[in-house]
């Protein structure tokens, strides 16, 4: 079973950095291209950042450009999201996905979902 696992919320002051990680099963990271997305309190899902399967493409946000960095780890079937110079406007719910196709940035196109992470940026 296809299973995307996240971790490595909090809460942090402004300025501060984070690093989420997604867990998945050998299936779904397998030439399966990864993204983040997030929810924010009230606003609708937006893309974050993705990486290609060989890990050789990246997109961002231009909100996150310069401050965001996408990764993946083959032999540990997981990708991470390191988060610098956070904001008070980066406070969301994190979420991994994936799908078996070009990096895309509309969260319709991911097929694999994990159950999301809380990050709160105090200001």
């Amino acid at each position: 079973q296809d299973q995307l696992v996240e971790s490595g919320g909090g809460l942090v002051q402004t300025g501060g950095s984070l690093r989420l990680s997604c867990a998945t099963s050998i299936r779904t990271f397998t030439g399966t291209t990864m993204g983040w997305f997030r929810q924010a309190s009230g606003k609708e899902r937006e893309f974050v950042a993705a990486i290609s399967w060989t890990g050789g493409d990246t997109s961002y946000d231009d909100s996150v450009t310069g401050r965001f960095t996408i990764s993946r780890d083959s032999a540990k079937n997981t990708v991470y999201l390191q988060m610098n110079s956070l904001k008070p406007e980066d406070t969301a719910v994190y979420y991994c996905a994936g799908h078996r196709a070009r990096i895309g940035v509309t969260a319709s196109q991911y097929e694999y979902w994990g159950q999301g992470t809380q990050v709160t940026v105090s200001s």
